[in-house]
Formats: C-alpha cells, structure tokens, sequence
C-alpha cells in the first residue's frame, strides 16, 4: 500500500508539473534571486521590493523552497539556495533570462495544445497564432528582444564548452551561421587568437551582436543573411549551433547544402545540438523536441539521424565530441 501511494503521489507530481514551471517563471520575472544575492529577506521585504503582494508571494517562495529553490529559515526569511545561483543575472551562468521568456504566452499557451499537436501532425504554435514561430519573433520586436536575449544567455556557458573541445587551423575563417549574438564565435576566437571570423543571422539579430570587445578588434565582421539562401564563401571552418533541431528534415538539407555550396575542398562544418541517445533515461534532448513540437516545426534528433542529414546533403562524418548534453559536436567534411 505504501508503494501504491509512493506512486500516486509521484504521478501527481508530474500531472501538475506545470505549477512548479509557473512559479520559476514568476521567481525569474520578480528577480527574487538578484533580491536575495545579498542576504535572507522575509517574503514582505521581497515583495515591497520586486512589487508584489507579500502573502502571495511568501506561499509561492514555500512552494518553490519544497523543490530546493529558496530555502525558509525559522524567522520565515528566505534563501538563495544552490538550485536558485542560476535565477540571478548576474551569475556566471544565468538561466533568468531564459526561464523567464519560456513563461510567455508564446510558449506556455503552445504546450497546452500539445494535444492537439500529436493528433494532427501540427505545430501548435501556428495553430494558434496563425504564423510561424520566427515570423512572430520578428513582427513582435518586445518578444523578439526578449527571446534573443534569453537564447544568448542560455548559450553563453554552452559556447565556451563548445570552444574548449573544438579544434582549429592556427590562421583560419569561421563562420557562424544562424550564430544569433554571436556568443559561440566570441568564445572561439578568444581561445584562437589568430583566428577571424564571420557572424551571419537576420538582420534584427545580428544588429544585437556581442563581437565588439578589444581582445577581439579587427579579427569579426557581422553579416546580416539569410542561411536557405547563401553564407559567405571560402571559410575554413563553418558553425551550425542550435540551429538544425528548430526546422524539419527538408530545410536542415537546405541549411546544409547552403553550407556545402559555400564550403571550400578543405573545409569543414561543425554541427553542434543536442542528440537523443537510446533508452529511457532522462536527456536535455528529448525536452528540447517536446519544445519543437509545440513551438517550431523542427524536432531533436539521434546522433544516427543528424548524421543521415549530412549524408544526404554531401558531407561525410569525421569526428564527435559531447562537451554537454545540451550540445554534441558532428564535425563533417565534404564526402567523396
């Protein structure tokens, strides 16, 4: 009986999930954890000064402490724990901004249609608001800074992991294609000094770029494009972060046969995204494609079926590297 109610419990957990989902959002939005950076406070003091009510927030700040973020001491003052460091902007690396956009409508409404999704073979978010996911990023400038914000933040740990394991010629050209801010090609050429490189996204992205930094001068150029159409000939080495999993099967060729047309005989390309191993253990990937399904019409994928992608668009595999669940490195040359 005791296991029957371990399991029961533990199913209800999960079913109202998303509770716990809505009060991050909120803590992110309020900027609780930038509050408590320099010490404990009551829910009272939090609330006089993010602007809240103090009752209700103190009851979500006890909800929130029973999953380890925040802890309530015996005066009913609040700390920042641990699981909460990443909650504050300014920390080494930050989720805020990140898991504050990801409670925006766009978002939230579109994974309460995922039934809806799997019946029909749809993405949910058209459904709803009629255009596709980056068409609304662009028509929307607010959420368009806020979400290339959050997708900069989210990448800058992941970029200097990505650099530390990624190999490059001492005196060569990279490309960062679909690179938003640029927080990957910064990383890289900060580790390879004599390397320079070249910044292509939308024309609103790139105008945000994070390239002008001393260190830096002279070695970056920021180019506004379009990656199904062309990218910038020549490069030695060309990047595809976080970009393939946001489309289906038929733009990534595209995207990649783009990079192909463009690539030189020595080139190489370096895919970087989660990839979602076998069995049923937990994996950041298998998130990330329950997102894709709602929001994008793109989808996680196996490292078997990335490589499938390069396949067909006439590159063969010649290296892999997992610096981070969140992003796995394909290396592939031209094949034949």
């Amino acid at each position: 009986m005791a296991a029957d109610r371990d399991r029961h419990e533990e199913l209800l957990d999960l079913a109202l999930g998303y509770v716990y989902s809505a009060a991050l959002h909120a803590a992110a939005r309020f900027g609780v954890a930038d509050r408590l950076a320099d010490g404990p406070r009551t829910a009272d003091e939090l609330a006089g000064a993010v602007g809240a009510d103090g009752s209700h927030l103190y009851r979500m700040l006890r909800f929130l402490a029973a999953k380890g973020v925040f802890r309530e001491d015996e005066t009913g003052r609040f700390h920042l724990t641990p699981l909460a460091e990443p909650l504050r902007g300014d920390a080494p690396r930050s989720l805020r901004d990140y898991i504050a956009v990801r409670g925006e409508p766009a978002f939230w409404e579109s994974a309460g249609r995922l039934h809806d999704a799997v019946r029909t073979g749809t993405t949910a978010f058209e459904s709803i608001y009629g255009v596709p996911f980056y068409d609304h990023v662009a028509a929307e400038p607010e959420f368009g800074r806020d979400f290339n914000s959050s997708m900069a933040a989210f990448s800058e740990a992941l970029s200097n992991d990505v650099a530390a394991v990624c190999e490059f010629p001492a005196a060569a050209s990279v490309v960062d294609v679909g690179g938003g801010r640029g927080g990957l090609l910064r990383a890289v050429l900060r580790r390879n000094p004599r390397l320079t490189g070249t910044l292509v996204d939308l024309e609103n992205v790139v105008a945000g770029h994070v390239l002008d930094v001393p260190e830096l001068a002279g070695r970056w150029s920021a180019e506004p494009g379009d990656f199904f159409v062309s990218v910038p000939a020549g490069a030695d080495v060309y990047l595809l972060k976080h970009v393939l999993a946001s489309w289906p099967d038929e733009q990534c060729l595209r995207i990649l046969r783009t990079c192909r047309a463009a690539m030189p005989a020595h080139g190489r390309l370096l895919v970087i995204n989660a990839m979602i191993p076998a069995g049923n253990e937990p994996h950041p990937g298998k998130t990330i494609d329950m997102l894709m399904m709602t929001v994008l019409d793109g989808r996680g994928r196996t490292r078997a079926e990335y490589e499938a992608l390069l396949a067909a668009a006439g590159f063969a595999v010649a290296g892999f590297a997992e610096p981070s669940p969140h992003a796995s490195v394909l290396e592939a040359v031209a094949a034949g």
